[in-house]
């Protein structure tokens, strides 16, 4: 019978492949690190790759299947898989992957997202179909797993219309109601071999130029545009009254996603939230994969340690996974 010494875990060198990497490491396996030659430095300086394939750019991903198979490694996904490695290669991969890679298309799409989103009972916010039907503050939402890169706010049609222009090259949008309250990013794990559900943490994000904003005087702000941009996190422990809501969205999201993408979601996701005043989540996305704000329990969440007895970061979560289900010989249920 296979054992953990007969495969490798493999991930992108980007987002969160440090956390994937040594999380696999501290299972037992051997890990690889497929590197834009430009980036492979990163990874032989922190040691967490046993081995690393250098590409020169993400679009030569496909070249590497190949050493992939023969390694036996199982792919972890992260954002920057979605966003620079073409969606047909994904959708054609014959290497191991952790995860059903069919629902990273639903997290794609915005339309399919919110399909989804509503069909769990969330709160969700507005979307505005048309610039015309704007009447209150909106934010601009580009498509795909680019961390904020270009979102704006509006007020009305006519600032929308000043502001698209500046984008450039124009992309497939969504205009968003913008819910006045405090981000909170919740990071889930689905368990197949174990049954439940986890959480795993939760943070804020650091973007620019929204939050470096509030260093310039008041009656300066309104003459720059404010971006949203992700430059890194902040990790959040959340008030524990909570705690019974936030596992209820996460169960929902989940039953949910076996009927519309079956056999569903697992493994590590995000619900990315705003809470008001009145202790209300709006859930206005969903990442289908870990998420870069993870990375801030690099070791572990207080929540994490509490549930497993050990440090545990999301990375470790996903190699003890893997673990468990080549132990168990049940390997295949949580590949797709």
């Amino acid at each position: 019978m296979a054992g953990v010494a007969d495969y490798s875990i493999a991930t992108l060198g980007s987002h969160s492949a440090l956390q994937i990497l040594r999380g696999a490491k501290d299972e037992g396996f051997k890990t690889i690190a497929v590197c834009r030659s430009d980036h492979a430095f990163i990874y032989r300086h922190f040691g967490v790759a046993d081995e690393i394939i250098e590409i020169k750019s993400y679009d030569e991903f496909h070249k590497v299947e190949d050493d992939l198979i023969r390694r036996n490694a199982i792919l972890i996904p992260h954002a920057s898989l979605i966003a620079y490695v073409p969606p047909k290669v994904i959708e054609d991969l014959r290497v191991l992957h952790y995860g059903n890679r069919r629902i990273l298309f639903w997290e794609a799409d915005r339309e399919r997202q919110r399909i989804w989103l509503e069909r769990a009972g969330l709160n969700l916010p507005r979307v505005f179909r048309s610039p015309s039907e704007i009447d209150c503050f909106a934010i601009v939402k580009f498509y795909g797993a680019r961390g904020g890169q270009g979102y704006f706010l509006v007020k009305n049609e006519q600032e929308f219309w000043q502001k698209i222009e500046r984008v450039g090259e124009l992309r497939e949008y969504t205009i968003q109601e913008y819910i006045v309250g405090i981000p909170v990013y919740i990071h889930y794990f689905y368990s197949v071999i174990r049954g439940e559900l986890e959480i795993m943490g939760f943070d804020r994000r650091y973007e620019s130029n929204a939050d470096g904003i509030g260093r310039i005087p008041a009656e300066d702000q309104g003459r720059i545009d404010v971006t949203y941009t992700i430059v890194g996190n902040f990790p959040l422990m959340l008030r524990e009254s909570l705690l019974p809501e936030v596992f209820r969205m996460g169960e929902r999201v989940v039953r949910v996603s076996r009927e519309i993408c079956s056999p569903g979601i697992w493994g590590p996701f995000c619900l990315e939230t705003v809470v008001t005043p009145d202790l209300k989540f709006y859930v206005f996305e969903i990442s289908a994969r870990i998420v870069a704000g993870t990375n801030v329990f690099m070791e572990t969440s207080p929540y994490a340690l509490i549930k497993h007895g050990k440090p545990m970061s999301t990375g470790r979560r996903i190699a003890l996974e893997i673990r468990e289900a080549i132990e168990q010989g049940r390997l295949k249920e949580i590949l797709g």
